[in-house]
């Protein structure tokens, strides 16, 4: 088990969830730290869902508590993880097909005219999110989506994975999670999120994937966090162990 001194930006004490006589989460405990990617792996069944839905405000658990930045923290539902700075990109990636880029990626953030045009007469600012929304890409090393107008259902699936992770890092003030960011992507489409994700952390910004890919984790991850049966079976780092210790850890033929 690894032991830190640093002061977490989410920290997850205790957290406990059940649907009926199914145990979601028996009393497991996860940090975050500052510019540091976390991975969470384990088997199906293992919790990792109900764990990020726990720490998105899609689920409410039955016990435990969470701390933002140090102070306790109540995320009764996604709105309220957003509004806490904590963006989240699940592989469904919530993307409107038939909307371009810049919209997409303002979705329910939409900004309007200044003055009376956007007050009263509610219009958008497409000027102006096409020219943040250019910005963020650049800012994250994409230069395949040059053109913010184009509608979404037109690019390929890394294209896609792109925008959402860019919503996610627009907006995601404190910490973005991602939910199988490649497990739809081919290796070239793949190695590009996997670089926005360590765009990301170079900036500061914290990032939580789950995934199955173990060679990805390996390469990208700073801590691992393996869960097992619902319960944390132990946080290693890649290089304090190996793919098949992870996988050992996450069977039960291993333990720490």
């Amino acid at each position: 088990m690894i032991t830190e001194t640093r002061t977490p930006i989410l920290k997850a004490t205790g957290l406990t969830k059940t649907y009926g006589h199914v145990v979601g989460l028996d009393g497991v405990d996860l940090e975050l730290y500052p510019g540091e990617v976390l991975a969470i792996i384990g088997d199906n069944g293992a919790g990792k869902t109900t764990l990020v839905k726990c720490l998105t405000g899609a689920e409410t658990p039955d016990a435990g508590h969470l701390e933002l930045d140090g102070k306790p923290v109540t995320l009764k539902r996604p709105q309220d993880a957003r509004a806490a700075g904590i963006e989240t990109v699940y592989q469904s990636l919530a993307v409107s097909p038939a909307l371009d880029v810049a919209t997409n990626m303002f979705l329910g953030r939409e900004l309007r005219r200044k003055g009376i045009l956007g007050s009263v007469f509610r219009m958008l600012d497409t000027k102006g999110m096409r020219a943040a929304a250019t910005r963020e890409l650049l800012s994250l090393g994409i230069s395949t989506l040059q053109d913010v107008s184009v509608a979404v259902e037109n690019l390929s699936g890394g294209q896609r994975q792109a925008v959402a992770v860019a919503r996610a890092a627009a907006f995601g003030s404190k910490v973005v999670i991602l939910d199988e960011p490649t497990a739809a992507l081919g290796v070239r489409e793949s190695n590009q999120v996997l670089k926005m994700i360590s765009d990301m952390r170079d900036r500061g910004l914290p990032v939580i994937i789950i995934s199955h890919n173990m060679p990805q984790v390996f390469d990208i991850a700073d801590r691992i966090h393996v869960q097992r049966l619902g319960k944390r079976a132990g946080v290693i780092t890649p290089d304090s162990h190996s793919m098949n210790d992870a996988v050992a850890i996450m069977t039960g033929a291993l333990t720490l």
